[in-house]
């Protein structure tokens, strides 16, 4: 018996391997390896932890609970331009400098969207239906051609969708950018469990597992030798954010400026809530230390609670887009540092998977138990972290369902009204609704402009520079 057999025997797991003399030599090398990649001491404590021990409630986190420091834009009351002037000079400085890294968590399909694909390659644009690889390809390139370095591209995938990927980009040569500065690397997995903590099986050969979660990015940033790569090259600021959201900004001078004047380990951008029951994270404090509480953790009387002026409360919205240093992600990575790291939640899914009798059975509700990380989990472990406020139109309109809120329609209309504000800030008569929403459909290329600044400098300069109305299409 094989090592990794003996050990699984020893901790319970054995069953793991029931069907392990039937299988081809190749199945049986994919199952070792598969199950060699599980750490069975830490799954044996999140059984322990979270599958049979029950939860505390809602309440219990409410305790102590307070609205987080937040630095509010210029334009908000108790904004300081000053501070913002002093902010984006300095992360320019850094972009110059070569210190910033671009990072992409992008492990999950369209399914939702009823989309056959890795989600990345959807086209959301509005009359180009550029995908949204592209559309963040596009924001880096700029970003390189404006601060005269290079700003290479980390892009986590998964097991599900990694190849697909890569010949995407390939098909399409990197969208301008080049090849050995967009990095691709796969997140961990996770095994699903019966209630009994036993691993499933989702066929003879293979263990049902499932990608660790956002937050498991800063140990595939580690255990893929992507810090690394990132020290060699002088990088020490990453600039997070995910695959669904078209709007971000995915190199912000003004966000990198306050993140490092900070000395800040981590920072992180908010939106103010559009109401109390909008399904984003809350930006928090609790005895002095920065959190995010889930929407679906926090108690609804302290979501719903209204300041003096009948403004909420509890109103910063996590956003999913924030900075790390490079020298924070090496620490919670590496799981080196026993007093940080990221806790696991726990998810009650369906999950199909081999009975006792090696038949295939697909449940009709959940009955399995999937653990994944959130990496907005990392904030409480950060020094000195920073909250900025952004304006949602400008740097927030996902992509995650098929209709409804959060859709591509909804974002479409959102790129509109960003292209419609940019053109009338360079004195440009566009047609407007009462939404701000264009009475004509037309695309402004990241290439062409992705600030109202850039946008209007390159306009001025269309009658000696036609070449740029390559980057603006009207329908």
């Amino acid at each position: 018996m094989s090592s990794i057999r003996q050990h699984f025997e020893e901790n319970g797991q054995g069953h793991v391997f029931a069907h392990f003399e039937s299988l081809s030599e190749s199945d049986q090398k994919k199952l070792e390896e598969q199950a060699s990649g599980i750490d069975l001491t830490e799954l044996a404590s999140l059984v322990r932890n979270l599958v049979q021990s029950p939860g505390s409630g809602n309440e219990a986190i409410a305790d102590n609970l307070e609205p987080a420091n937040v630095i509010p834009l210029p334009e908000s009351k108790g904004g300081n331009p000053t501070d913002w002037k002093e902010a984006r000079s300095k992360g320019e400085s850094a972009l110059r400098n070569g210190r910033v890294a671009a990072f992409c968590v992008a492990g999950g399909q369209g399914t939702r969207l009823g989309y056959d694909g890795p989600k990345g390659t959807f086209g959301v644009t509005p009359v180009l239906k550029k995908s949204l690889f592209q559309v963040f390809a596009e924001k880096i390139l700029a970003s390189t051609r404006v601060f005269g370095k290079p700003i290479p591209w980390y892009i986590m995938t998964s097991v599900i969708n990694h190849d697909e990927t890569v010949q995407f980009f390939e098909r399409h040569e990197y969208f301008g950018l080049p090849e050995d500065r967009v990095h691709f690397f796969s997140q961990g997995l996770m095994p699903a469990v019966d209630a009994d903590g036993k691993i499933l099986l989702s066929s003879p050969s293979e263990i049902a597992l499932s990608p660790d979660g956002h937050g498991g990015s800063l140990r595939a940033l580690v255990r893929s030798g992507a810090v690394r790569q990132m020290e060699a090259d002088g990088i020490d600021t990453i600039s997070y954010f995910q695959v669904d959201n078209p709007l971000v900004r995915c190199i912000d001078p003004a966000f990198i400026g306050f993140h490092l004047l900070n000395g800040s380990e981590l920072s992180s951008k908010m939106v103010p809530k559009a109401y109390a029951e909008e399904k984003v994270g809350v930006f928090c404090q609790q005895d002095g230390t920065s959190l995010v509480v889930e929407y679906s953790d926090l108690p609804e009387r302290l979501a719903s609670e209204t300041d003096e002026n009948g403004n909420l409360r509890f109103n910063a919205g996590s956003i999913a887009i924030h900075i790390f240093s490079r020298s924070f992600v090496r620490r919670l990575g590496s799981g080196k540092d026993e007093a940080a790291r990221l806790p696991f939640h726990l998810a009650h899914k369906k999950v199909p998977h081999l009975d006792e009798n090696g038949t295939l059975v697909e449940p009709n509700s959940p009955n399995a138990y999937k653990f994944e990380m959130f990496v907005f989990d990392a904030l409480p472990f950060a020094a000195n972290p920073v909250i900025i406020e952004t304006a949602r139109e400008d740097d927030f309109s996902p992509v995650k369902n098929a209709e409804g809120v959060d859709s591509p329609q909804t974002s479409r209309e959102d790129q509109l009204r960003q292209y419609a504000r940019w053109a009338k800030s360079a004195g440009i008569e566009i047609e407007t609704d009462d939404t701000g929403l264009p009475s004509f459909a037309f695309e402004v290329s990241p290439l062409f402009g992705d600030t109202p600044g850039r946008f209007a400098s390159s306009w001025d300069e269309l009658a000696h520079k036609p070449e740029l109305t390559e980057g603006l299409v009207l329908v």
